[in-house]
């Protein structure tokens, strides 16, 4: 009497992808910084920024958003800032 185990399908994961540049002297430094440390580029990047990736996922505190009087210290015009865009 052997029951037959049925695999679960696996999720398939999203992943969005983000580009900027660097200089010569950064990338130049980048790179060297990841030879030395047997790593590459992309893991330094996201093991250096991971607590914003994972942290903030779905609300960010109101501490971190920015209010009308900060801008006053820039003679700016107050722009309004919805919480939520």
């Amino acid at each position: 009497m052997s029951m037959q185990v049925r695999k679960r399908k696996k999720r398939k994961k999203k992943f969005k992808e983000i580009t900027f540049k660097l200089t010569a002297k950064q990338g130049k430094s980048l790179s060297n910084y990841c030879k030395a440390r047997k790593t590459t580029p992309v893991k330094l990047i996201k093991k250096s920024i991971k607590r914003y990736l994972e942290k903030y996922d779905v609300e960010v505190p109101d501490q971190y958003f920015i209010s009308a009087k900060q801008l006053e210290l820039f003679n700016e015009e107050p722009a309004q800032f919805d919480r939520h865009p």
